[in-house]
């Protein structure tokens, strides 16, 4: 059995290739040794706009996932954003330090497919005004010198 721990963490070109070489997911990128930025379309439903979004890795720090068009705000009307990470706009696709992504993960097998999984849950959001993908985010329990710990790192990752 593996652990974490004894997992190896996926260089920023491995993590190019995997993207790259994807049937499913289409797009582009660039490459040098600090980061990794990768552009794509996401089409959550048949029945769904289409959405660019642009995915960027950093040596050592998380993925950064945003919605370069449409413009979210604008499809909000005014409401306030559900799950994202806020200045600027970021996706909240899993809860950092629970072990769902680290970076012996592939970006191509975990956060694009919870990207276009996030989008459904936008596109029911968009009608209904509920939050129906749950999650939580940091701020969300009381406060506690956990949660305290967790905000400062997001800071710092973010």
């Amino acid at each position: 059995m593996k652990f974490a721990s004894d997992m190896k963490e996926l260089t920023l070109p491995q993590q190019f290739l995997f993207l790259k070489s994807s049937k499913t997911i289409g797009g582009d990128g660039i490459l040098n040794p600090r980061r990794l930025k990768w552009h794509f379309e996401a089409q959550p439903t048949p029945l769904s706009r289409s959405y660019r979004v642009s995915l960027l890795l950093e040596h050592g720090a998380t993925p950064d996932v945003k919605v370069v068009d449409p413009d979210l705000r604008v499809l909000s009307v005014g409401r306030d954003l559900p799950h994202i990470y806020h200045n600027p706009d970021r996706l909240c696709l899993y809860l950092p330090g629970t072990g769902q992504w680290d970076a012996s993960k592939r970006l191509d097998l975990t956060i694009v497919p919870w990207t276009h999984l996030w989008l459904v849950y936008f596109e029911e959001w968009l009608s209904s005004n509920v939050w129906k993908g749950g999650g939580k985010h940091p701020g969300d329990e009381p406060e506690s010198d956990g949660n305290r710990a967790l905000r400062r790192r997001m800071r710092h990752v973010r």
